[in-house]
């Protein structure tokens, strides 16, 4: 699918899925390198940047947040011209959506942009597309929150799912990004010799968003492993607890049935049994040695 934004002397063709016919037809209009043409109709599993005359051709891959699983990836592939943009996908997610309705809207409202030609253009995408990563960012943040606040409130076991479920998606989105920062510097002379030095101003920026988006993903890294330590330790210390509690009822009752199993001896003469209330008499020596037990037991804070 083939789709067309014109803003004065400046032209973006976005393409979902090209066909060869609608590839054939842009590249008889914008003279564009075959080789440029060919990679457009298929996608790619590595970034890239390269120029050829007056065409810089970019492949840059977004990761796409969606619930917890393994995170997916968009595929953008632009082709920078003087006065045209000619962005790629291959899947039927639109992360461009909003780019294309201020587009339009600057479009009819002619309104006086920065945008002089296509390296403009390409900048103010990319950018609004880091900045559409700061929101997912923020979106990882209030989930650690959540995660956070259910941990101190004794919830730890059922936050170790979602510690690591939240830890996948963080270094997913890093790996994503990560070769961003070598295509951005490729991308630095390529662009200054073809729109000119002042156009470095703007590839800088670029890298900025870039960075900041990186150093948001390293806190909230950060951020995940004090929580995944503190919740490790409060699981540890209550089902060190737990153990604990049980030793210390085991080591109450050991005596006890050592003393009861005095009684069940088969000897002529055992004490107590055969007298009047020997049942009572050896059930309250029990219960006063249970009470001696226990008494010592919170004396050594044991329990």
């Amino acid at each position: 699918m083939v789709t067309r934004y014109v803003q004065r002397h400046l032209t973006w063709i976005d393409l979902i899925s090209p066909t060869p016919a609608e590839v054939r037809a842009l590249t008889d209009e914008f003279n564009i390198d075959p080789s440029f043409a060919n990679e457009l109709l298929t996608s790619s599993y590595k970034p890239k940047v390269e120029r050829r005359g007056d065409l810089i051709y970019v492949i840059l891959h977004f990761p796409l947040i969606k619930g917890m699983g393994k995170l997916p990836e968009e595929e953008i592939d632009f082709l920078i011209g003087k006065d045209f943009l000619i962005t790629a996908r291959y899947s039927a997610t639109d992360p461009l959506h909003s780019f294309a309705k201020a587009f339009e809207v600057n479009a009819v409202l002619g309104h006086s942009t920065t945008i002089a030609h296509g390296g403009h253009l390409f900048v103010s995408m990319v950018r609004n597309l880091y900045k559409t990563l700061l929101h997912e960012c923020d979106a990882i943040e209030r989930r650690l929150e959540d995660i956070e606040e259910r941990i101190f409130q004794s919830d730890e076991r059922s936050m170790v799912v979602r510690l690591s479920q939240t830890g996948r998606v963080i270094h997913d989105f890093r790996q994503r990004l990560l070769p961003h920062k070598e295509m951005l510097s490729s991308l630095e002379p390529q662009a200054v010799r073809m729109f000119g030095q002042e156009f470095l101003y703007y590839v800088r920026a670029v890298e900025g968003d870039y960075e900041h988006v990186r150093g948001r993903l390293e806190n909230l890294r950060d951020a995940l492993v004090e929580l995944r330590e503190t919740n490790s330790a409060l699981l540890t210390t209550k089902q060190n607890e737990i153990i604990k509690t049980f030793t210390v009822i085991a080591f109450l009752f050991l005596p006890l049935s050592f003393f009861a199993s005095l009684f069940q001896m088969n000897t002529q003469y055992t004490p107590i049994v055969g007298t009047r209330g020997d049942f009572w008499i050896i059930l309250g020596c029990m219960l006063l040695l249970a009470s001696g037990f226990f008494v010592y037991f919170r004396y050594k804070k044991w329990l």
